[in-house]
């Protein structure tokens, strides 16, 4: 509601948090997707490293993304009406959202949240999430839409072999493999 005297009302923002890489920002896209929209009237702000802003562009879900470091209360323009924790499922993670202040925290393992499965893949992991707070999504809803300049290197495949824990790398000659195939 707006008036003369107070001008427009701010924007409701819904803060979401993914504090990651690459390969765990993609795996978010389709929660992102999810929240954008069950939340039209919502200014969704990103909380996620700033080497990711091009493909956070190019998912379409985000209106505003906060350059975060690492898992630190992220800085946002007014107040939080929704926090969402796509990072992970405890303190050092819920506890930078809740410096915020939002009126609602939506994440794993909080009063009146879903449990963590810890056997579960990312993707059905986030889409659970927020679908458990009334948001549907859509675990195939992955798709990124062909950037806007035409690529470097038009015929080229790329394989990304990298992953900041070792666990979460394969070893080089299955890369290898999948390269020559």
């Amino acid at each position: 509601m707006s008036t003369a005297a107070t001008g427009p009302a701010p924007p409701r923002t819904a803060l979401v948090l993914r504090a990651l890489g690459l390969g765990d920002l993609l795996t978010g896209i389709p929660a992102l997707r999810a929240l954008r929209r069950g939340l039209p009237e919502h200014r969704i702000v990103l909380a996620a490293p700033r080497a990711l802003e091009p493909l956070v562009r190019l998912s379409g879900a985000v209106d505003v993304m906060t350059h975060l470091p690492g898992l630190v209360p992220p800085t946002v323009d007014g107040p939080v009406d929704v926090a969402v924790d796509l990072h992970g499922r405890g303190p050092a993670s819920h506890d930078p959202l809740r410096r915020t202040r939002p009126r609602e925290l939506m994440a794993f393992d909080v009063a009146g949240g879903p449990r963590w499965d810890p056997d579960e893949h990312e993707v059905p992991r986030w889409c659970r999430l927020v679908s458990w707070y009334g948001f549907p999504a859509d675990p195939a809803d992955l798709d990124l839409p062909v950037p806007p300049r035409p690529s470097p290197a038009p015929d080229a495949v790329v394989v990304h072999p990298g992953a900041a824990f070792a666990a979460r790398r394969w070893p080089p000659e299955r890369f290898a493999e999948v390269a020559a195939a």
